[in-house]
């Protein structure tokens, strides 16, 4: 019996010695550790990497989810101690959630090489392993795949390498830093899976700045914490921030905010980037994540920006450790804040009046004669660097705000919007028979459009409407959407008119600002007669704003649009959105 469990005890540490061998045989040095910083693996190459990395550490497993335009799924790359077999595993866990986006800029490589540097060390480093034991680390090896397979040297020409890299376009040339709420792409539908497969803690988006030039090889991006608002934008400003620099200036890397200016210095000051959610922070804000863009430097050297992103990612994780407990119970209790307040902002503005001082080191920017154009042009001296207190205007106040309804209600065909909703985990219910209910009816006022195409869109902005309660009559299978659940401000921010990135800001109820009938004037000249007959109240109206209004009574047209527009022949859908409120 005991040569028995002797010789068992001898395969198995055999198996392991065997085991530890085949994985010390293998090499996961990267293109980007041979060129000595100076390139970039392609697309097909990242996913070998990871794959090859899934196969031989249990830790790492390899998922696809959906597709994007380019006919390709999204790879999920997960980190967990104790391994991940299947995508459920990762909704059920109760460690600390992290999900690191790459590459939606493909020519932006450096979260790309930080990832697969990062996720090779901790499944080779046991003091790493134990340090990230209640962490999953989910990482998005490239996101924008079609930019990716579209690779060359030049578009990128301000930045100081790598070699080659991938197109800022998605395969269909969309943005996909602006596609967050619209989802317009594939890409954004199958994110959209990926982050509520996760249900991040942290979310981290790598990038790569295009901007004034200074001494600084990384700047943050976090969500502005105003629009994060309660005690979770408190805790991203007052603790989350100042412990992430600190971190870097303990490890010697200077870090400063991203540096908002085009065109000019930065001496002057500036405030923060507002990112609604069109961009990814923006938008995994709405389900109470705190986001960080990083923004590394466009002229410094490739290898430095890598290795600046690498340690900032891990400074990310060591503060989600050591803050999980209080991470995981304010985004436990957003909803309930949000709810508790009964109103909710939808515009901010910079406050000039309040700002921080900002100890910035940068480089003398001069405006100098062009040796190319007959004009100026801007030109940084770095033999002239300088380091001063500038201020940093991280403060917005809120400039149009609205009630939270109980409810919103969707007529059903609108179903670009009902798929949306669906892609977002938004919980709704269908009317099962006809209904009719006192609601609040808005109606457009007013809104501008873009001259120039923007992301495929002609967007719409400085958006107003006009309310009122009616009885209206719902169809058997209209939405009804209760704002109390974990996605209301996401219903907030696309299904309020007025709101930044709404769904109407984005065109998707053009249809609605067309009228589709109409009257032929010695027709309906008769029909007003009788109307007004009929109508004393409307008569009067009409009679004074004949009286009141110069323009109006000079232009019969007019006066007769007038009476048309409040007969019961003008159509009920012109100006009227299908979204209805219950408060």
């Amino acid at each position: 019996m005991k040569k028995s469990i002797l010789l068992l005890l001898s395969i198995a540490f055999l198996m392991i010695s065997c085991d530890k061998k085949s994985k010390e045989t293998k090499d996961f040095t990267t293109l980007f550790e041979k060129s000595k910083g100076t390139k970039t693996p392609e697309y097909k190459d990242v996913i070998a990497y990871y794959k090859k990395l899934s196969e031989t550490y249990d830790e790492i497993s390899l998922f696809t989810f959906g597709q994007t335009d380019s006919g390709e799924p999204l790879h999920l790359v997960v980190y967990n101690k104790e391994g991940i077999y299947n995508v459920s595993e990762i909704k059920k866990s109760t460690k600390n959630r992290i999900l690191i986006n790459n590459g939606i800029h493909p020519g932006e490589s450096d979260g790309i090489d930080a990832s697969m540097l990062m996720l090779r060390d901790i499944v080779q480093n046991d003091s790493l392993q134990k340090k990230y034991q209640n962490s999953l680390i989910c990482v998005i090896p490239v996101y924008n795949v079609g930019g990716a397979l579209n690779r060359n040297s030049y578009t990128r020409a301000n930045q100081n390498g790598p070699l080659e890299y991938g197109f800022r376009g998605n395969a269909r040339n969309y943005d996909l830093n602006r596609d967050f709420i619209k989802q317009d792409t594939k890409n954004a539908a199958t994110f959209a899976e990926i982050f509520h497969t996760v249900n991040p803690d942290v979310f981290i988006d790598n990038h790569v700045s295009n901007g004034a030039d200074y001494q600084y090889a990384i700047t943050h991006l976090f969500t502005q914490h105003n629009k994060l608002g309660g005690n979770l934008g408190a805790f991203l400003q007052d603790k989350m921030r100042p412990e992430l620099e600190a971190s870097l200036v303990a490890k010697n890397i200077n870090i400063t905010p991203y540096v908002n200016v085009w065109g000019t210095t930065p001496e002057a000051g500036f405030s923060q980037f507002f990112d609604s959610p069109r961009y990814s922070t923006g938008y995994t804000t709405l389900f109470n994540t705190l986001g960080l863009m990083v923004e590394t430097h466009m002229l410094k050297p490739y290898k430095i920006r890598v290795e600046q992103t690498y340690e900032l990612m891990l400074s990310t994780f060591d503060f989600t450790e050591t803050n999980s407990e209080i991470i995981k119970n304010l985004r436990t209790k957003a909803t309930e804040e949000i709810l508790a307040k009964k109103t909710y902002p939808i515009h901010f503005k910079v406050d000039k009046e309040k700002y921080r001082d900002l100890n910035f080191k940068g480089y003398k920017g001069e405006m100098i004669e062009s040796k190319i154009t007959n004009g100026k042009r801007l030109f940084y001296d770095k033999t002239k660097p300088f380091e001063e207190t500038i201020k940093y205007y991280d403060e917005f106040e809120v400039t149009k705000e609205i009630t939270i309804p109980k409810a919103y209600i969707l007529q059903q065909g609108w179903h670009k919007i009902i798929d949306r909703l669906k892609n977002n985990n938004i919980e709704f219910t269908r009317f099962k028979k006809d209904t009719t209910i006192a609601v609040i009816v808005n109606h457009i006022k007013d809104f501008k459009t873009r001259k120039l195409p923007y992301e495929g869109h002609y967007l719409h902005y400085n958006t107003t409407v006009s309310s009122s309660t009616e009885n209206v009559n719902f169809k058997k299978g209209d939405l009804y959407i209760s704002t109390n659940q974990k996605g209301i401000r996401y219903l907030l921010e696309t299904l309020e008119s007025e709101a930044t990135d709404s769904f109407f800001n984005w065109n998707f109820f053009d249809t609605i600002l067309q009228q589709k009938e109409g009257y032929s004037a010695y027709v309906f000249e008769d029909i007003a007669e009788k109307y007004l007959v009929e109508n004393t109240e409307l008569k009067k109206q009409f009679e004074d704003k004949l009286n009141d209004d110069e323009t109006f009574s000079k232009n019969p047209r007019m006066q007769l649009n007038f009476i048309y527009k409040n007969s019961p022949h003008y159509e009920k859908a012109h100006l009227r959105l299908p979204i209805f409120k219950i408060k």
